[in-house]
């Protein structure tokens, strides 16, 4: 009988090896799949949505600072919420960046990534946050030094956010096509943050002398005037993607209320840039041809409020639109967390601040005891969605592999 054949010594190895392999592979497998992953694996899935959460938390503390029926100690409850949003921003860019020197490709493939780079923005939106905050509760207890700093700062961020407006949609532009059916109100996020540079010019613009202050609000007024040019020109693709695909799914819904922001900015920016006229006009006079400055900030100021109350309308459809499909997702399939439940905030903020200032306008009782209501509303939603942030981190629903926005498409 003959011998049996044997395979050569080098191939029995190589059989060996791949056994082993494909045993390590399943060992790993079957360790991620039961959560058995370290700390450093899930810091990689730390993206810049992660932002939502300080873009959020600043709004909350800018409400407070700014709704119209105070009571004792909620100066100090709005203190507290600022600080834990320095908080949050800080461990947020601590651990953003710990993420990129650990992974030094990450950087660069964030800002690339089809979903994760639309997030970018929301850094930038957190900043602008930082900036409304400290003028509403470091300047009144501060020295002029901080009047002169928070300018300066204004100038910067105004210099860097029209950079991201232009080179991020530079990225989507020249990266992974996207298509009509992954169009979300998202994809207004890039110009958001100059866009905002209006609302700040309108909150700091009070504290700086009328010729700062001047040319503070012309170039808030220009970059309100290009992000809601550009948005509009966006909704209406979102509009169509709704007319003829229907509604998202329904754990991306929540993202439909970030079409509430770039009109209810605009309306408050718009408001406030009129207020604050008063303070310039007919003191500081720089508009040739105009025989009559004193008329000035009157004008404007009813151009405001009509142009205000006509995008703060326009906020609300979306917003009830917004809501209804979130209902119809809730009760029809069920949603799970994501970070873009944060849009249940922030776009809000915008859409309180500027019913607060339309009911001080028309100097309706009525109105800021609706924005009132509002307020504590947005506050409640806020403890909500931060205490499910927390349950989904526990529950590995996000800061996971295949679970967040760097997952691959």
């Amino acid at each position: 009988m003959p011998p049996p054949i044997r395979a050569p010594s080098h191939h029995r190895r190589r059989s060996t090896n791949s056994l082993e392999g494909q045993r390590g592979t399943l060992r790993t497998s079957k360790a991620t799949l039961h959560g058995d992953i370290g700390i450093r694996d899930r810091i990689h899935h730390l993206t810049w949505a992660w932002f939502t959460l300080t873009m959020s938390t600043g709004g909350i503390a800018l409400l407070l600072a700014r709704t119209p029926h105070k009571f004792n100690g909620l100066t100090i409850i709005g203190d507290c919420v600022f600080v834990l949003d320095l908080l949050f921003f800080l461990g947020l860019c601590i651990a953003i960046s710990t993420r990129f020197i650990l992974f030094p490709k990450a950087f660069m493939s964030s800002l690339r990534h089809p979903t994760e780079s639309l997030f970018f923005p929301t850094f930038w939106i957190s900043l602008a946050n930082v900036l409304s905050n400290i003028q509403e509760y470091g300047v009144p207890k501060c020295g002029s030094w901080l009047v002169v700093t928070i300018r300066l700062l204004y100038w910067v961020y105004i210099a860097c956010t029209f950079l991201v407006a232009v080179g991020q949609f530079f990225f989507l532009f020249t990266g992974k096509p996207l298509t009509i059916q992954d169009f979300t109100p998202a994809w207004v996020l890039p110009v958001f943050p100059v866009m905002l540079s209006g609302t700040v010019a309108a909150i700091i613009s009070p504290t700086q002398p009328p010729e700062q202050a001047l040319p503070i609000l012309f170039a808030g007024a220009t970059f309100q005037g290009l992000g809601i040019s550009i948005s509009t020109y966006m909704f209406s693709i979102y509009l169509s993607r709704l007319m003829t695909l229907g509604l998202p799914r329904p754990d991306t819904r929540p993202g439909m209320f970030i079409a509430v922001g770039p009109p209810a900015f605009t309306a408050l920016t718009f408001l406030g840039i009129s207020q604050s006229l008063a303070n310039i006009y007919p003191a500081y006079t720089t508009v040739s041809g105009v025989s009559h400055p004193e008329i000035i900030a009157d004008i404007f100021r009813i151009v405001a409020l009509s142009a205000a109350i006509f995008l703060w309308a326009t906020a609300f459809w979306f917003f009830s639109i917004a809501f209804v499909s979130v209902l119809h997702g809730v009760f029809t399939q069920g949603i799970t967390f994501h970070l873009v439940w944060w849009a249940f905030v922030f776009p809000n903020v915008g859409f309180t601040i500027c019913t607060i200032n339309i009911g001080e306008a028309l100097m309706s009782e009525g109105i800021l005891w609706l924005s009132s209501v509002m307020t504590v509303l947005l506050v409640v939603v806020w403890l909500f969605v931060g205490t499910m942030h927390f349950r989904a981190v526990w529950k590995k629903q996000i800061l996971w592999p295949g679970k967040d926005e760097d997952h691959d498409q």
